[in-house]
């Protein structure tokens, strides 16, 4: 079965729950999931609004209405959103990471290393929290940290390979022996 076909099951059988209970803010939650996948930002949004305005303290929305803001480049709203998630659960080691990321594309580097340092003390295998570190460590052109936190999260299971190899956010050290050598290991496992 195709991805694309999956999705578009997931999204009927989501629709389904919420025509039988328009209380199901976890449906809503996972259309806006569906949506978001998509590149459907507002309608995304739209679902998150709705779990958030059934359960105001439902941590994983603001998280996930977080991303769709980031992918839209409102970075303000998306780090308003991570902000309502650590306040409602300053254990959440995801919310930590996403503002530290949003922090990182703005150029609020401090904070960036603040966050993700946070949400590694939370979860210290968090592999996007790693990958967000060699990031951050990548943008301020520090060649041999980026590559040891890249080389950290792909040891705990990060295994994006699509994105190592296109974001912006590694452009700085493209060149350096070290992620070189990372993205031919990546090449000769096939990836």
């Amino acid at each position: 079965m195709l991805k694309r076909d999956k999705t578009n099951i997931a999204l009927s059988k989501y629709n389904m729950a919420i025509s039988k209970n328009r209380s199901d803010y976890r449906a809503y939650n996972n259309r806006g999931n569906i949506y978001l996948q998509k590149g459907l930002y507002i309608r995304a949004i739209s679902d998150y609004n709705k779990a958030i305005e059934i359960k105001p303290n439902f941590t994983l929305a603001y998280i996930n209405r977080g991303c769709a803001h980031q992918e839209m480049g409102l970075y303000d709203f998306a780090i308003e959103d991570y902000s309502k998630a650590i306040e409602l659960d300053p254990s959440n080691s995801m919310a930590f990471n996403n503002r530290g990321f949003t922090f990182l594309l703005i150029g609020r580097y401090e904070d960036a290393e603040a966050d993700l340092k946070k949400s590694l003390e939370i979860s210290p295998d968090n592999i996007y929290a790693l990958n967000s570190m060699a990031e951050l460590k990548a943008t301020l052109k520090n060649e041999a940290e980026a590559c040891r936190w890249l080389q950290r999260a792909i040891e705990k299971g990060f295994n994006n390979w699509h994105y190592i190899k296109t974001s912006k956010t590694y452009d700085n050290i493209r060149s350096a022996p070290c992620f070189k050598e990372i993205i031919q290991k990546i090449i000769s496992k096939g990836y």
